[in-house]
């Protein structure tokens, strides 16, 4: 029975690649930028040559021949398992039903924003505005050329999603830059006054007016 192991969208791109017909390594890789899927799925030769290792290990797929072109060496062609089918069938079942926790870079960063002064991250969010507002123009040339070629949504709705990501996070960029700038995000003052002193952030939090303690006791 194959160990199941999901935590590399790559392995569940060379399931899908299989799927249609046996590939060797290269040839996939080839397929999943033709198809500008590395735009999806972090792709380099070497951490998929591992995993072809590791999917082959774990049963899901098998050596099937090997190739040879001129006097490039032999590549090994591989094919699916009916358990690789089933893997990959449940696997993008549940990435597609199921919400799941991303650790972004981003989020990251939001988490330790008191680390820098507020003026610096404000001049930060800015840059990371500007960038995404290039971004989304770049998205949107992508999405006029697609639709003169006629590309059915069905063939580009991850980008359509990107785009909707950027939307989101430009909104909320320029929303929190506002805040910081015109001193009403919460914690601002605490935020400050450690940078201007020095002083060790310890956050005490402010006392409740009285009509909330009232309800708090209540």
């Amino acid at each position: 029975m194959a160990v199941r192991n999901r935590s590399n969208p790559l392995a569940l791109a060379v399931l899908i690649c299989l799927s249609e017909r046996p590939m060797h390594p290269y040839e996939v890789a080839t397929t999943l930028r033709q198809r500008q899927k590395h735009e999806s799925v972090r792709l380099n030769y070497g951490s998929l040559y591992a995993v072809v290792a590791s999917l082959e290990k774990r049963g899901l797929i098998v050596p099937q021949a090997t190739k040879r072109a001129g006097r490039l060496p032999e590549r090994t062609v591989y094919r699916l398992t009916d358990a690789g089918l089933i893997e990959a069938h449940d696997w993008l079942t549940d990435l597609i039903s199921t919400p799941v926790k991303d650790f972004t870079s981003f989020e990251a960063a939001l988490s330790f924003l008191p680390a820098l002064p507020p003026e610096a991250v404000v001049d930060l969010l800015r840059e990371r505005a500007l960038r995404l507002e290039a971004e989304l123009v770049q998205a949107a040339a992508l999405q006029e050329l697609v639709t003169q070629q006629r590309l059915p949504r069905l063939f580009w709705v991850e980008e359509e999603f990107r785009t909707v990501l950027r939307e989101a996070e430009l909104d909320y960029v320029r929303r929190l830059a506002r805040e910081i700038e015109g001193g009403t995000l919460e914690g601002l003052d605490w935020w400050a006054e450690i940078h201007r002193t020095g002083a060790e952030p310890v956050w005490e939090p402010p006392p409740l007016a009285a009509g909330a303690e009232a309800a708090a006791d209540a």
